[in-house]
């Protein structure tokens, strides 16, 4: 068991990240401070401890691998992208071997769409795509996820707040907790002009009515 988040932070801090990220699919990787953050908080809010765990579009894993070193009971990791579940297979091999916490047994990965996946689970932690490439992609992930689960974890940026305000009560969600960060973006794509892009995003927990 992880004794802190400090702790949890600097583990999600070597966590290997996309290698070749995809522009379209808004393949940016989630600040292991701000992961380490959040799951923390879900920790001491009941919502992974012995709980089922569906990380949807889940990239390289960071969330939910951070949610297994906390105890989940199991985690599904659902991607489309193949590369990104070969690199979470191999930070969960990694953090075998750093922790000597066997993780392996309470994993399912799907390498699918996840609008294919219809489990249902305890809680769902997320940061899907913000919608600005692919129009509405965010819309898509937060009405998987009201299917699946009565708790939700979900990142989006804080200025598209009414959206994700309207939507959960659409839905019959009551938003419990907001945290806001600014949001570091590692210079990625050739059009990145800084090294560090800082955008403000929030991460909701949404709790059915």
């Amino acid at each position: 068991m992880i004794k802190s988040k400090s702790s949890l932070a600097v583990l999600l801090s070597k966590l290997k990240i996309f290698e070749a990220p995809k522009l379209r699919a808004e393949q940016y990787t989630t600040d292991s401070e701000i992961a380490a953050y959040v799951l923390w908080q879900a920790y001491y809010l009941g919502d992974i401890n012995n709980k089922t765990i569906a990380d949807l579009g889940s990239g390289t894993g960071i969330l939910g691998l951070g949610a297994l070193l906390l105890r989940a009971k199991k985690v599904f990791f659902v991607e489309s992208d193949k590369g990104s579940v070969q690199t979470t297979k191999g930070n969960l091999k990694f953090l075998e071997e750093k922790t000597g916490i066997k993780l392996a047994k309470k994993t399912i990965f799907l390498n699918q769409d996840i609008n294919n996946f219809n489990d249902k689970v305890d809680t769902v932690i997320q940061n899907p795509p913000f919608g600005t490439k692919q129009k509405h992609a965010d819309k898509i992930f937060l009405k998987k996820a009201f299917s699946l689960a009565n708790i939700i974890y979900s990142f989006h940026k804080i200025e598209t707040a009414g959206f994700v305000i309207k939507i959960s009560q659409d839905n019959g969600f009551d938003i419990t907790h907001l945290w806001k960060f600014d949001f570091p973006i590692k210079a990625t794509y050739s059009f990145h002009r800084k090294r560090i892009q800082r955008i403000k995003v929030g991460c909701w927990r949404m709790k059915k009515s």
